[in-house]
């Protein structure tokens, strides 16, 4: 079988790093490649060379057999190479339609945009490859599901024959996943080819026809997925055995440290996204709450941490209503927060590590006497904290913007599980993380579950959820559908809830 896209000796090099060495990947016609590799491993900056956003040092790019010097994205797309990102590069006011005729306008009598001529396009290549999509609805209404498939449409409308997918299940629930592989699939069948990026392994042995891996920039191996299991998958990845299953004991639950009734939250467009919320959480336990992003979690949590005001409703910590009360205070009682977005709410990028390391607490002893900081205090606990939790860093000093991003959550890991706290809010705590980070992350938190702290993780990774819960709430619309356990629940049933349908009665909720 011949290859539709070669990339050959690929090297990329920045100040100080080699991105990519001496880089050789082939995608088969036909055929699903994918790509795997750690934070850093170069998976991004290849895209980028091959979608013409970076010009390569070295290496030559084959497309059909026929060298391609793609300096820019219309090369790319002339080559017929299209690109799903990750994060939807959509416009919410606007409909489908016009989304998808962004960039390629066609007009009628040379001065009248032909938006029926784009509208019947969409309508055709909806059918022929089972996208469901209505060409006249607004991407604000939409599912994230659906504005997926309307990136894919946007590609295909563009006559792209080379997909790439970024990370295409990230924020997909269960059986949105199961609708994007039969869509996959169908592609295939089409004469399509694709690169799937992806840290997710399980899917990568259900999906792929070919595997690539990446480390530290170099190609480590290509293996058959027939004969590839996630322990040898995850293992090339990281250069050593990693453990994917979360050990943990029966959970010892206490009296309850956070308990939420009735809570209304606005977000700062002012829209009610969280709706009569109440749970509560206990001392030695994991509540996992579940859901597609975009369904109230994150102000759910902005309002537990004092970043939103609550438009109704109570919160008590510790037996102590949060009301008025500062992000500050509510961490000096015992609270310990990992935001979803580190580098916006966990970090500050042009400090060095050993100042994010004090972060919570450089205005109090040791760190600080009156108005007066400690550095050789600061200095020593930033160099404890990085050995204790593994920080890889060339040393305290540099800006923490330079690290990774599994290191830069080390960081934040570091500061929050380093002081005394009774409860852990953790959202999203291992986005984006390769799998040695994700091991290390869900290793801290069911050690501070197990020394009696209550936990409150939020993520959008059924996997995780199911991991590290003891129990799992599940919220649709700013929310809560049901509160399951977790040993006594499925991913089916989360899955359906998190869609909005109760497994019982299989009837939406309005």
């Amino acid at each position: 079988m011949t290859n539709v896209l070669e990339l050959r000796g690929i090297t990329k090099r920045f100040p100080g790093v080699i991105a990519n060495e001496k880089v050789d990947i082939a995608l088969r016609e036909g055929k699903i490649l994918a790509l795997l590799g750690e934070n850093g491993a170069g998976k991004t900056t290849l895209m980028n060379i091959l979608y013409g956003l970076y010009k390569p040092d070295e290496g030559q790019i084959f497309v059909r057999g026929r060298e391609a010097h793609i300096h820019g994205p219309n090369d790319a797309i002339a080559l017929g190479i299209g690109m799903v990102h990750q994060h939807f590069m959509l416009v919410p006011v606007m409909t489908v339609t016009e989304n998808v005729m962004l960039g390629v306008e066609p007009t009628r009598n040379g001065m009248f945009l032909d938006k029926e001529k784009v509208s019947r396009r969409i309508r055709e290549i909806s059918d022929q490859y089972g996208l469901e999509v209505d060409p006249n609805a607004y991407i604000k209404d939409l599912p994230v599901g659906i504005q997926q498939r309307v990136e894919i449409i946007k590609v295909l409308y563009r006559q792209a024959d080379i997909l790439i997918l970024d990370e295409p299940t990230a924020v997909l629930t269960p059986q949105e996943v199961e609708g994007l592989f039969k869509i996959i699939n169908t592609l295939i069948k089409s004469g399509k080819s694709i690169i799937f990026i992806t840290h997710k392994l399980k899917e990568v042995l259900a999906i792929a026809d070919d595997i690539t891996v990446l480390r530290l920039g170099k190609v480590v191996g290509s293996i058959d997925p027939k004969e590839a299991t996630t322990e040898k998958l995850a293992s090339m990845m990281v250069g050593r055995d990693v453990n994917l299953v979360v050990e943990k004991k029966p959970a010892k639950s206490g009296k309850p440290v956070l308990m939420v009734e009735n809570l209304f939250v606005r977000d700062e467009r002012q829209h009610m996204t969280v709706q009569g919320v109440s749970f509560e959480v206990r001392e030695g336990e994991v509540l996992g709450v579940a859901g597609v992003q975009g369904n109230g979690q994150t102000e759910l949590v902005y309002a537990l941490t004092g970043l939103l005001p609550l438009e109704a409703g109570t919160i008590r910590l510790l037996n102590e209503p949060i009301r008025h009360t500062s992000p500050r205070e509510i961490l000096e009682r015992g609270m310990a927060h990992i935001p979803e977005d580190r580098q916006r709410h966990g970090l500050i990028l042009t400090f060095p590590v050993h100042d994010n390391l004090v972060l919570c607490t450089y205005y109090k002893e040791p760190f600080a006497r009156g108005i007066s900081l400690q550095e050789k205090a600061i200095f020593s606990n930033a160099g404890e904290l990085v050995k204790q939790y593994d920080v890889r860093t060339p040393n305290i000093y540099v800006n923490v913007g330079t690290l990774s991003g599994g290191n830069q959550q080390k960081v934040i890991v570091a500061r929050e599980f380093s002081r005394p706290i009774k409860l852990l809010i953790a959202s999203q705590p291992t986005r984006g993380l390769d799998v040695g980070s994700i091991e290390y992350i869900h290793q801290q938190i069911i050690k501070k579950r197990d020394e009696g702290t209550g936990v409150l993780v939020v993520s959008s990774e059924l996997d995780e959820i199911l991991a590290l819960s003891d129990r799992i709430a599940v919220m649709y619309k700013g929310q809560i559908m049901d509160i399951l356990d977790a040993d006594k629940t499925s991913k089916e049933e989360l899955g359906l809830l998190m869609a909005g349908i109760h497994p019982s009665d299989n009837k939406k909720t309005k």
